[in-house]
């Protein structure tokens, strides 16, 4: 500097010591796939006297097997126009353990208002409850919403081509905005939901105990009003103040929000339960083999038997598998589910004779209990006219005829006489 008379300090020019081995370096980058670890093996292995810091930073320097990194880019969104929906699996302390959980947040992408919960599982069903959640929590839904290519909401195609499953298609038409898929690879496509999860699992998660994902669930709504009123440097006013501005923009809400439900058909098991993803719960002991309708719901297992409600239970959340009894659906202590008598045969004992008579033959000539016979006798009973049903129960029992879908055809026979009989006036003249 003192010779130079400059204040700029020279710059040093000197030789690297990986460039004579250049050539060799270029070669085995190539052979080893990019892998500079196993390069640097090679190069020792052959007698080149050089270390790894040495040459990652020669490669690097000169571009080998390194690509430059791409600029990010940078959206803007007119309020109202997109929200982000994503999800990430995390681990949370829930009731002493640390399960994995499904964390499924939206971000409105104009004011940054920001919804999350947390979930066992998350399917199709799960999206749909998500979604109206948030949808609810921020009083409307902005005209388009930006996904991953996720299986729950796609049906087939990436991207542009994108085309969502029929249902979720029918669930965004109610709240009226449309799914969006981003291009393979382009997560900054999405960065306003992607970045958040990095402070959930930081902030939320970090320190955090939950009694059970209910009270996870509670805790994060409380969360996400305290995040949304907090200022933000780079949006200079808290997403809170600038939701003001986009929620006359959103779309509104339906007049009515129906609850997101899943049907099911379950067996009642010869335990008297039936099971809902591994998790089982208990229906009255006399419904034991009968086919019920499950309705399960964000947070209750509803049961029914035709139009009846027959049970309701609390949904278990949990992934260990688990059996939920109600003491009033199990029979009284001593009493024998086997030695009851049947809902079938207290209805058909009380119908028209000779059809008491009938049925108990009927069960004593059956197998078992005889539930399928009596079952079906009493299908015929409510289902043909009563007259002619009668009188093929009249003949059946008067030949010891007991063969069920004989009856039915003597039933169809006696009916097809009294109907469909034709007079001599009502045929057609020959031609």
């Amino acid at each position: 500097m003192l010779k130079a008379a400059s204040p700029t300090v020279p710059r040093i020019e000197r030789a690297a010591k990986a460039e004579p081995y250049r050539d060799q370096i270029l070669e085995w980058v190539d052979r080893c796939r990019g892998n500079l670890v196993r390069v640097h093996e090679e190069l020792v292995a052959q007698g080149v006297a050089i270390s790894y810091p040495a040459l990652t930073a020669f490669c690097r320097r000169h571009g080998i097997g390194h690509e430059p990194p791409a600029p990010v880019g940078h959206y803007d969104f007119p309020p109202a126009q997109e929200m982000q929906h994503d999800t990430s699996p995390h681990r949370a302390l829930i009731g002493g353990l640390e399960p994995r959980i499904e964390t499924a947040s939206l971000v409105l992408c104009y004011s940054r208002m920001i919804f999350f919960q947390a979930y066992p599982v998350f399917t199709r069903f799960y999206c749909k409850v998500f979604l109206t959640d948030a949808l609810e929590y921020l009083t409307g839904a902005a005209a388009t919403c930006m996904i991953d290519n996720t299986h729950v909401v796609v049906a087939a195609g990436t991207g542009a081509r994108m085309v969502p499953a029929p249902e979720m298609a029918a669930f965004a038409e109610r709240f009226r905005f449309t799914f969006r898929a981003h291009e393979k690879g382009d997560a900054n496509r999405s960065a306003r939901v992607e970045r958040p999860f990095h402070f959930i699992e930081h902030n939320f998660l970090a320190g955090r105990t939950f009694a059970d994902l209910p009270d996870l669930n509670v805790q994060a709504r409380a969360f996400c009003d305290k995040v949304n009123a907090t200022p933000k440097r780079h949006l200079h006013a808290s997403p809170r103040e600038l939701f003001a501005a986009e929620r006359p923009h959103l779309r509104p809400l339906p007049l009515f929000v129906p609850e997101v439900y899943a049907l099911h058909h379950r067996l009642v098991d010869v335990e008297g339960f039936v099971n809902v993803h591994g998790h089982r719960y208990s229906v009255p002991y006399r419904l034991i083999g009968r086919q019920l309708e499950v309705r399960e719901t964000k947070d209750r297992i509803d049961v029914y038997h035709g139009p009846q409600l027959v049970a309701s239970h609390a949904k278990v959340l949990c992934r260990t598998f688990t059996r939920v009894t109600v003491p009033e659906h199990r029979p009284p202590r001593g009493a024998r589910p086997s030695t009851q008598p049947l809902p079938e045969e207290h209805t058909l004992a009380q119908a028209d004779p000779p059809v008491p008579a009938y049925a108990a033959t009927l069960k004593h000539r059956s197998a078992g209990r005889g539930t399928q016979a009596l079952r079906r006798l009493l299908a015929l009973y409510r289902e043909y006219p009563r007259v002619p049903f009668l009188q093929a129960v009249t003949l059946a029992a008067q030949y010891g005829l007991f063969d069920l879908d004989r009856l039915e055809r003597l039933t169809l026979r006696v009916i097809a006489k009294d109907y469909f009989r034709l007079s001599p006036d009502d045929e057609e003249p020959e031609s």
